[in-house]
């Protein structure tokens, strides 16, 4: 005998992470006299895990991918920030307040940092309620 799927109404689930890749934004960063007064780019992963409703169908259910946008421009737009750390740690915070975010997880490459001996360099920081 063939085993037979679950009745959709057995099912659940189980994970539900949204993302942003890539995002490219310009901001004043860094500790050494000459990041001060410049923006510099920053590329940006951020990786947001939802409580899983039982069906997500409605917006209000997870988390937008355009707040990862508006939250980063919003932090870069406040002024300077010395470490990289810093930024993410903000960013990652204010991602959690979020209803439905548990976990975030954000890594932010600052790709002038060490040019041109290395493509970026960065930091990841994993926050969770």
């Amino acid at each position: 005998m063939i085993p037979q799927p679950p009745p959709a109404s057995a099912r659940r689930l189980e994970s539900l992470t949204v993302f942003v890749r890539g995002l490219r934004l310009e901001a004043e960063i860094g500790v050494n006299a000459s990041e001060f007064g410049r923006r510099q780019p920053l590329f940006i992963d951020a990786e947001i895990t939802v409580t899983p409703p039982e069906r997500c169908e409605h917006i209000a259910e997870t988390v937008n991918y355009e707040l990862v946008v508006r939250r980063a421009q919003s932090i870069a737009a406040a002024g300077h920030v010395r470490l990289i750390e810093t930024f993410a740690q903000r960013l990652a915070e204010a991602l959690l307040e979020e209803p439905a975010a548990a976990r975030v997880r954000i890594r932010i490459e600052k790709p002038e940092a060490l040019a041109p001996h290395a493509l970026a360099a960065g930091v990841e920081i994993t926050l969770a309620r």
